[in-house]
């Protein structure tokens, strides 16, 4: 079946505007113009579109779903598998916020006692089932299942303030590559204070500190899409984080 792209914008609930928009930034081109001029879409282009708002739904950047979907080894299959994964597992972070807020609700009501700890244990767990149904198998590949485990234990049995922290500087991550990045130099002054950041943050993860290791992550943040996504705000953003550790560390390329 061909639609235009009313009727494609119809079909996926969204509108002809965000159609177009795809087309221009070369995400979604037509299967062909018709002679009257109007965009036609196809099978093809219609399995694409699902793709890309389940990207989306994901938090992904349209810069990194352009990367994804019009890669020559792209395989929309694999992509559904993963797809269906990261949903599950997003299924899964929302029953256990459901349940701390409905613990939290019977707290505030009387009917149980509710400690510090146990209010901030949805979020953490929320964070290691996240972080376990994107990158579980290649942390655990690389690192082993024992890191990977005393990692989560860590995070488990943080406090109220060393959560908070933490959230804090994940954010202040963020935001410092982005002013660093902008100066397009990753030995700058700012560029190291985010690459210090970052090994701050790792910190509330990992048991003890290697320059080896911090690299070889920075490294893999490029050679995966689903961590480069975390990062890439802007096109070659991870790349500069990465160069920027590899600084901060000594370690060569």
């Amino acid at each position: 079946m061909e639609y235009t792209v009313q009727k494609l914008a119809q079909l996926a609930g969204i509108s002809t505007r965000t159609i177009r928009y795809y087309d221009e930034i070369g995400i979604l081109k037509p299967a062909r113009i018709n002679s009257s001029g109007y965009r036609i879409y196809g099978q093809a282009e219609v399995d694409r579109l699902q793709q890309i708002l389940f990207y989306k739904e994901l938090g992904v950047s349209l810069d990194v779903i352009k990367e994804i979907v019009t890669s020559p080894s792209y395989d929309g299959a694999k992509a559904l598998r993963e797809h269906r994964e990261q949903l599950l597992a997003k299924r899964k972070r929302l029953d256990v916020l459901i349940a701390n807020v409905e613990k939290t609700i019977d707290a505030m009501e009387g009917r149980i006692t509710m400690s510090d700890k146990e209010k901030f244990e949805g979020f953490k767990q929320q964070m290691i089932d996240e972080n376990e149904a994107k990158y579980g198998k290649e942390i655990r590949a690389k690192y082993g299942d024992d890191v990977v485990e005393r990692s989560n234990e860590k995070l488990k049995n943080m406090t109220k303030e060393e959560y908070e922290e933490l959230t804090r500087l994940g954010d202040e991550v963020l935001a410092t590559l982005a002013e660093a990045f902008a100066t397009g130099d990753p030995a700058s002054d700012i560029a190291q204070k985010t690459a210090e950041l970052h090994k701050k943050w790792l910190m509330y993860f990992w048991s003890e500190y290697s320059k080896e290791a911090h690299a070889g992550l920075a490294q893999m943040y490029v050679d995966d899409e689903r961590f480069k996504a975390y990062y890439e705000k802007q096109p070659g953003m991870t790349e500069f984080l990465r160069d920027a550790i590899y600084i901060y560390t000594g370690v060569s390329k």
